[in-house]
């Protein structure tokens, strides 16, 4: 009784401080500026993130007071602990190295791999495959099989073999027709051939199989192929919702289908939406399938497997990879997903190599041994931010999911383009963000590390054999790859440039006047043009033009970038111009930055190109990379 005393008499000391109180200091503090400009962060996805949260703003939403592990399953599927699987990815065909290389992964810490069976011709080769693998306690992920059907009875007779009972087989099977249609812009047989084997897939798996998830939702191509957060879960949810509801119209139980599909997202850099979005997919997950009607509660429980962003990743200082595919495994983990693969860090450039595999085993080992995220369920539930984001993640979800739905559906969806034009244009969206620098990839489009060379170390991937001979599409297809691509093609076209035996493209940063505008602008300058890889020359200040012309003449620059205030540009400009003139310098001029009135007078003695903030870096370098014959 002293305690509660004690604590009452503490918080009588704090009175409560209202929501409108709050908003009037801002205002003030504001001195007139706009809130909504300054304060209110619109994201990509069309959520506007206010600048602070309060418990009154969660009243209204229907999952605060779950548990984990009830309804509405916002909160995990879990009761005990929030153990995760660790996934590795073994993308080799050959079945005897593909089996040395699993041993090894599970030796070393992985409990979940996903395997190529495209080799697989026979229950002979399962077994080669699977052979010293503990199927008790390991999931497995089959992909690229050209008949799941016949795989899974190779996968039954197998079992046999190996004197293990497949009905305690863990996994899941990469059968997606939706995403095949995406991808390839037609189904792999037909459309009627296609849910037939899905409907044959569940009509054996459900008795013979029955723990294995014979159904995938590939959302993660969705999200690399430049979608947002809303676009990835929308539409992921439809074609479930289209499996679902074309397989229990043939007869199938809702349970024994739902049961058995496996949802696959990215995780994105974005942390604290991407924990939203994880709690955010099991609450679309509950409130679709329920309008089914299924009879065993864990029907509504979605099964969540997480593949770290290939949209995200680079080339170029490839370590930051690490970075961010530790904020998204961490992301995952919070937000209480069934089971992670890290895509190993150099994978942008080559393929994955042991210590590269290793790597990304230990970032998620060190999150369960070391941070303990898999001690606690759902350790960000309460956060009014984050639960008013999953509750705003969700909303926005399911409006694009419902709208999916009265196009016809997720396959009548893909079939008119829908799905592809929504992608396609939030992807160009986020490309030209890129060029403007409103989004930043370090070490690629800022903060380039200026003496990196990766044209040596990139590996040339062989093509897939089923991509050399695939049908023709029929429809639009999705593209997925990487936000940097464009960039990192600029910066090679350097690499291959100086390799055929031509001179590093030199920039002059012809640094005078005053001290703080001149650093300021050498800086920008430098991440300017390093982004193209070009070699920067920087100064210390010139005190005198005729001081820097002499050591233009000197380096023989192939660009001079003329970095002063704008006040000093005025005397400046014309003089430099006309000394690199006089001295018949082949250098490009470029002013750092944009003085409006003084734009046109500054190209008229001779300055080719402004850069500043405002500028597109990407279509500025291309224009350079013209000018100097690094490409036609």
């Amino acid at each position: 009784m002293d305690n509660n005393k004690t604590y009452q008499k503490l918080f009588t000391d704090f009175p409560p401080v209202s929501t409108e109180e709050w908003e009037s200091r801002i205002i003030e503090d504001l001195k007139g500026a706009d809130y909504d400009k300054k304060l209110i962060w619109k994201t990509p996805e069309g959520i506007n993130i206010k600048p602070y949260y309060r418990a009154g703003q969660l009243t209204d939403l229907p999952h605060i007071g779950s548990q984990p592990g009830s309804y509405p399953f916002v909160r995990s599927n879990k009761t005990v602990d929030n153990k995760w699987r660790i996934c590795q990815d073994i993308d080799v065909s050959d079945l005897q190295e593909a089996n040395r290389i699993a041993l090894d992964a599970i030796a070393k810490g992985a409990n979940a791999l996903a395997l190529d069976v495209s080799e697989v011709k026979s229950v002979a080769d399962l077994v080669t495959l699977l052979r010293g693998i503990p199927l008790a306690k390991t999931e497995i992920h089959y992909y690229n099989s050209n008949n799941y059907p016949v795989l899974l009875n190779h996968l039954i007779e197998a079992c046999k073999e190996l004197n293990f009972d497949p009905k305690s087989l863990q996994g899941s099977f990469d059968f997606d027709l939706i995403s095949y249609l995406l991808l390839h812009g037609n189904f792999f047989l037909s459309e009627s051939a296609d849910f037939d084997q899905a409907y044959e897939l569940i009509s054996v798996g459900r008795s013979k199989t029955p723990q294995l998830r014979l159904l995938s939702i590939n959302g993660h191509y969705i999200h690399d192929s430049g979608a947002n957060i809303i676009q990835e879960l929308a539409f992921t949810l439809a074609s479930a919702s289209e499996y679902t509801a074309l397989l229990s119209a043939r007869g199938l139980p809702v349970d024994d289908i739902a049961q058995r599909i496996t949802l696959i997202l990215s995780a994105g850099s974005n942390y604290f939406m991407e924990i939203a979005k994880f709690r955010a997919i099991r609450l679309l997950w509950t409130r679709m399938i329920e309008q089914y009607r299924p009879s065993d509660t864990k029907t509504l429980m979605a099964h969540v497997q997480v593949i770290t962003s290939n949209w995200n990743k680079t080339v170029y200082d490839p370590y930051v990879n690490l970075l961010r595919s530790t904020t998204e495994a961490m992301a995952a983990a919070i937000g209480g997903v069934d089971s992670i693969t890290v895509i190993p860090f150099d994978v942008p450039y080559k393929e994955a190599d042991d210590f590269s595999m290793r790597i990304a085993r230990n970032q998620q080992i060190l999150l369960q041994e070391e941070a303990y995220l898999d001690k606690v369920i759902d350790p960000s539930a309460g956060s009014y931010y984050i639960e008013q984001l999953t509750y705003s993640i969700a909303s926005h979800a399911w409006d694009l999911f419902t709208k999916v739905e009265t196009l016809g559906g997720m396959t009548q969806a893909v079939k008119t383009g829908f799905v592809q034009d929504e992608v396609e244009k939030n992807a160009k969206q986020r490309i030209e963000d890129l060029a403007y620098r409103r989004m930043v990839l370090l070490g690629t489009n800022q903060h380039p590390d200026l003496k990196e060379r990766m044209l040596e170390k990139i590996q040339e991937i062989q093509p897939d054999e089923e991509e050399l001979q695939k049908k023709e599409s029929k429809y639009k297809t999705l593209q997925p790859g990487r936000l940097s691509d464009e960039f990192e093609d600029l910066r090679l076209a350097t690499e291959i440039f100086i390799e055929t035996g031509n001179d590093q493209p030199v920039v002059f940063l012809f640094t005078i006047g005053n001290l703080a505008m001149r650093k300021a602008r050498a800086a920008f300058s430098t991440g300017f043009f390093g982004c193209a890889g070009y070699r920067i020359v920087d100064n210390a200040g010139f005190t005198t033009v005729e001081e820097g012309i002499e050591e233009v003449r000197k380096q023989q620059p192939s660009i001079v970038v003329i970095c002063s205030s704008d006040e000093e540009y005025v005397d400046l400009v014309p003089q430099i111009c006309k000394q690199l003139k006089e001295m018949e310098s082949k250098a490009i001029p470029v002013l750092a930055g944009y003085p409006k009135e003084h734009i046109k007078s500054f190209k008229q003695v001779g300055i080719e190109e402004f850069i500043h903030i405002r500028s597109n870096v990407f279509t500025t370098l291309i224009g350079f990379h013209k000018k100097l014959g690094i490409i036609d």
